[in-house]
């Protein structure tokens, strides 16, 4: 999606600076004015057939400057590894693993369990076994191992900057029995050492926060013409928020829970505290 975002930008810019309507460049690709609008919001698919007739439309000639935005356009529309799981992966979470493993800062705020970057094995089934009753135990492993190669961007070589608060109620809720919140509790101190990774825990202690309205998660990209995106999610589908005023409020309050969240070396010692009580 971020490709295609890219690719879009690219060519609203291009027909932007020869003057020419979108409702012109639709007619020189035999489509819409409406499906150019998709286009440039990156919002649809690309055919390359479509991309250099426009090209073409927009002046371009110079064969680099064509095999970049070709090439853009086949990277747009390669297939994700996460659609191998599409037979457990809602339609409407696929943007999002999409825009998860292209963005170079997650920022994150859970209320009602450990986020799902930094989930152990059986503490993930645990959760995924509770939410999804009536499942079958291949399908729990399914979406369980989804869970899991998600993780795989915090050590990627483009692995991103992962800044995480957990309301208090999201540690002490147990998931799996004793053993599984044990161990879950150990692999939070061990994965907060990462150098990526920014772990805080928000006690009950500090009372009302700035996280009322519930979690939410905030993607930024390394590309400046990617907006930053805030993506909340519900039962049956889920929200994305770009607009800029939308966006900053949320970045305002995830700033606010980070200033008061104990730091990350006073979590671990929650967290040490916690897994000592268990």
């Amino acid at each position: 999606m971020v490709r295609r975002i890219l690719l879009g930008s690219q060519l609203r810019r291009l027909r932007e600076g020869k003057g020419i309507t979108r409702e012109a460049a639709g007619y020189a690709i035999r489509a819409s004015e409406s499906k150019i609008s998709r286009m440039e919001l990156g919002r649809v698919s690309f055919k390359a057939r479509d991309v250099e007739d426009l090209l073409t439309l927009y002046g371009v000639a110079d064969e680099k400057e064509r095999g970049q935005l070709l090439g853009l356009a086949r990277e747009a529309n390669a297939t994700g590894w996460w659609h191998q799981y599409s037979d457990v992966l809602p339609t409407w979470f696929q943007t999002y693993v999409g825009l998860e493993g292209a963005a170079s800062l997650i920022r994150v705020f859970e209320v009602q369990f450990v986020h799902g970057l930094l989930q152990t094995e059986a503490y993930a089934h645990a959760v995924v076994t509770c939410n999804a009753r009536g499942l079958d135990a291949a399908e729990i492993d399914r979406r369980v191992a989804l869970r899991l190669e998600r993780q795989k961007i915090l050590v990627s070589e483009r692995a991103p900057e992962y800044r995480v608060v957990l309301d208090e109620a999201a540690l002490r809720r147990p998931y799996g029995g004793r053993e599984v919140m044990r161990a879950q509790y150990q692999h939070l101190i061990d994965v907060s050492e990462q150098a990526n990774v920014k772990l805080q825990v928000i006690p009950f202690a500090q009372g009302g926060h700035a996280g009322e309205s519930g979690s939410f998660t905030m993607l930024s990209f390394p590309e400046s013409e990617v907006p930053d995106v805030v993506y909340l999610e519900q039962l049956t589908s889920s929200l994305y928020l770009d607009k800029p005023e939308e966006v900053a409020k949320y970045a305002q309050a995830m700033d606010l829970l980070e200033s008061d969240s104990p730091n990350p070396a006073q979590t671990r010692d929650i967290l040490r505290g916690l897994l000592q009580l268990s």
